[in-house]
């Protein structure tokens, strides 16, 4: 557990207070909210961490989905904003102890350029959470140490595809924003959404995530050099999964974590509540991500919290975010579409629940510091 956790853990204790003993003498005792363990994720109660922010016109409705990623010991984010021309662009914030928000930009630093026709009304992207174009909900991911960091996100362009863009590590640790110009790599006229991009090469080859149901589909590469009329073919569908919790498949959440039990997958799903967003993990094979280790049989995020059913989508939890620091596993995620927000756990106590298939119950913590919401 690192130190700044335990420092959160600490902050919760309550105030003393004064009982009577059975022989009638008064004493001090101080009630402690108990540690995570291995069934429980801890909400931050300063949640949401980024929250729209009214002086800056593209920022101005929604902050949500963030990708995040660890470089130099801070998490970065590049999340997703709408402001006040209905337009998705990603904003970008970093934060030294994966908690509190040390710096966000006050300008966009990415935005997916669109057609003249997409100025209109696009029903795909409005339905997608609110925007009438632009990119929705980057995963951020650096693979094997290279040099370049890679963004796969949802292209509001003419419907909903996927594209890839790239960014040197360096360019983004200095908020130099020389992007890759983007390259759709989902055919067009189909819809798809939440493809990921693994942190490591399995046989020498570059992993892409690009379905989960009916089962884990996955592309092997050998470059991320996509040309114009390169894409992946892709499916997502089949028969509800029946006698379970997640019943209807989203998709796909952060990108996968490399565990010693497997790949940490954080998936979307919904049981006959069509309303309600839930969150799932998975451990996937190391070898054969396509195989399916462990699997949560209750949800392990749930939309509880005001901040989590008051927004654009009310009762939507979206993780697009995770990563390891200091041996706890940080999840991030958009709440209700308008809000980004986070739940964390010590990593091993996590694995350890989903291999007992148990449920983790997400509980509130607070901090002790002065906390300035952004």
């Amino acid at each position: 557990m690192t130190p700044n956790v335990k420092k959160y853990l600490e902050a919760t204790k309550q105030p003393k207070k004064s009982v009577t003993t059975k022989t009638g003498l008064k004493r001090k005792v101080q009630k402690r909210t108990k540690r995570p363990t291995s069934k429980i994720l801890v909400r931050l109660e300063q949640n949401p961490i980024i929250s729209p922010r009214p002086e800056n016109k593209w920022e101005t409705w929604q902050t949500f989905n963030p990708g995040v990623i660890s470089l130099d010991n801070k998490v970065h984010f590049l999340y997703r904003a709408i402001g006040e021309d209905g337009i998705s662009r990603f904003g970008y914030a970093v934060s030294n102890d994966g908690f509190i928000i040390d710096n966000r930009l006050p300008y966009p630093v990415y935005e997916h350029k669109l057609g003249k026709q997409i100025r209109n009304f696009n029903i795909y992207s409005f339905f997608s959470g609110g925007s009438f174009g632009g990119s929705e909900d980057p995963r951020l991911v650096r693979v094997d140490e290279e040099s370049v960091l890679y963004v796969t996100y949802t292209a509001c362009d003419n419907g909903l595809r996927v594209a890839l863009t790239s960014i040197k590590v360096d360019d983004f640790l200095n908020n130099k924003w020389k992007w890759r110009p983007p390259v759709l790599i989902s055919p067009p006229d189909e819809i798809h959404k939440n493809w990921l991009i693994f942190p490591e090469k399995i046989n020498n080859k570059y992993v892409i995530l690009h379905s989960i149901k009916p089962t884990i589909q996955i592309e092997y590469v050998d470059s991320l050099e996509f040309d114009d009329n390169d894409y992946i073919n892709s499916f997502h569908g089949g028969a509800p999964r029946k006698r379970c919790w997640d019943k209807w498949l989203r998709g796909a959440g952060a990108p996968p974590l490399k565990t010693k039990e497997g790949w940490l997958l954080f998936y979307h799903a919904m049981d006959n509540d069509w309303s309600k967003y839930k969150v799932g993990a998975m451990l996937l094979d190391l070898n054969d991500p396509t195989k399916i280790l462990y699997r949560s049989k209750n949800p392990v995020l749930v939309p509880e919290e005001p901040y989590e059913n008051n927004g654009y989508k009310p009762g939507v939890v979206y993780v697009s975010g995770a990563v390891v620091k200091d041996g706890d596993l940080l999840v991030y995620y958009g709440c209700s579409d308008n809000y980004i927000s986070v739940a964390y756990a010590p990593l091993e106590e996590f694995l350890e629940a989903l291999k007992k298939e148990t449920r983790p119950k997400l509980k509130l913590k607070t901090l002790k510091k002065k906390y300035d919401v952004n």
